[in-house]
């Protein structure tokens, strides 16, 4: 039997209190947009929170595919098009978990209507989509209910796990001294099938490659530990799959605390590790896993003379979640019925973006780039390709734009 759409759903239940009550009265009402893959983990992170957040609506351009994907999460009101819920239910969170194509159109969208944004990463295509988002956000200023701000959060999970708080901490408080080196590497494995996708492998559709869609998790939890980055030098190449973007980034960066950091995004790489290490003057932080990780994941290992701090590294009184979008969306949850900022907001998330705009523009320029060199008028602001990758295109023409709808 099919689901309700969204016109009559939502008129049906426009006055009900266990619909309408939000933060403050009732929980959460989030609503999903985009039911691929990565929309399941946002979902089992709302359904995680125990009753402080609840789906009342999924919007995805096929309907079949979000009937199924209500039926599976038990999301009472189906629609394909945000529009609709937006304009006759009162939402509190819009999940963005569609291609990066289209996440600025469908925040700004949300903002307007009072709502704040959660983005699945990439935020957006470029720098100059992001600032149009800010600019919407500013715009929206005070049309949230009871005059809130509605703002927009950007999905850096690994910000929220095992450890990443505690080095932060330990860096913070001196305990660690400086970072003087470390490493971070993304390492994984996508076949040339993987590139079948017709929107894959695009710069007009994914913003980019490893880069921009895969490692940008990694160095994003870098960026949370060693703080900003002021200058990078980098080389891309496509060494071997069917796309138009880079398969394999590497760069070298130079950190404001005076680390010098070495980066490495690749889906050419059969065996599979997410990486970073940290050396700073009193001990090596190493972490270690995939797609997600635990307590179990990292390593520490004290200077010579340094042995006592592995006891403050290991304090059985920090406890930590494990990495994952339940431990952001509980974070965000929170802020939202308190009234406070949301978890990586998209101001801070620009300046992850922004070392992403400065790898393509090293590699494709040969020059170094400094942090707030791109900007208006610079190429790489509009899109992240800029002046051009030094390799023609493979993908087939025709087909650039599928996949931008809501239903990807």
């Amino acid at each position: 039997m099919p689901l309700p759409d969204a016109p009559a759903a939502l008129a049906a239940t426009a006055g009900h209190p266990s619909t309408d009550d939000g933060p403050g009265g009732g929980p959460v009402r989030s609503v999903i947009v985009g039911t691929g893959g990565i929309a399941g983990a946002h979902a089992g992170a709302v359904l995680a929170q125990g009753g402080a957040t609840r789906l009342v609506a999924v919007v995805d351009l096929d309907r079949p595919k979000a009937e199924e994907f209500a039926r599976a999460w038990d999301v009472p009101v189906v629609a394909t098009d945000l529009a609709d819920v937006l304009g006759r239910h009162q939402v509190d969170v819009v999940h963005v978990c569609t291609p990066p194509g289209t996440h600025a159109g469908l925040a700004t969208q949300a903002l307007a209507a009072g709502a704040h944004v959660l983005l699945e990463k990439p935020p957006a295509l470029s720098l100059a989509e992001v600032d149009q988002v800010l600019h919407a956000q500013d715009a929206a200023r005070g049309t949230g209910p009871g005059g809130r701000d509605p703002q927009v959060a950007v999905v850096f999970q690994h910000r929220f796990g095992a450890g990443a708080g505690r080095l932060r901490s330990l860096l913070d408080a001196g305990v660690l001294g400086r970072c003087l080196v470390a490493r971070c590497d993304t390492q994984w494995f996508r076949p040339p099938g993987y590139f079948d996708v017709p929107w894959r492998g695009r710069w007009e559709v994914e913003g980019g490659g490893p880069t921009m869609g895969h490692g940008i998790h990694q160095f994003d939890l870098l960026l949370a530990v060693l703080g900003p980055w002021e200058e990078v030098a980098a080389m891309a190449a496509r060494q071997d799959r069917p796309t138009d973007t880079e398969d394999v980034s590497m760069a070298v960066l130079r950190t404001e605390g005076g680390a010098l950091v070495s980066v490495v995004n690749s889906v050419v790489s059969p065996r599979e590790s997410s990486e970073l290490r940290f050396d700073t003057e009193h001990a090596t932080v190493e972490l270690r896993h995939l797609y997600g990780y635990t307590e179990d994941s990292w390593t520490f290992t004290p200077a010579p003379g340094h042995e006592h701090l592995l006891a403050r590294w290991q304090d059985p009184a920090a406890t930590w979640p494990e990495s994952g979008h339940t431990a952001q969306v509980a974070r965000l949850v929170a802020a939202v019925r308190d009234g406070g900022d949301l978890p990586v907001p998209l101001a801070e998330a620009r300046d992850t973006l922004e070392l992403v705009a400065a790898t393509y523009a090293s590699a494709f320029t040969g020059r170094r780039v400094r942090r707030g060199d791109i900007g208006p008028g610079h190429p790489f602001y509009d899109r992240m390709d800029g002046t051009g990758a030094p390799w023609p295109p493979v993908k087939a023409p025709g087909a650039a734009r599928s996949g931008q709808g809501v239903g990807a």
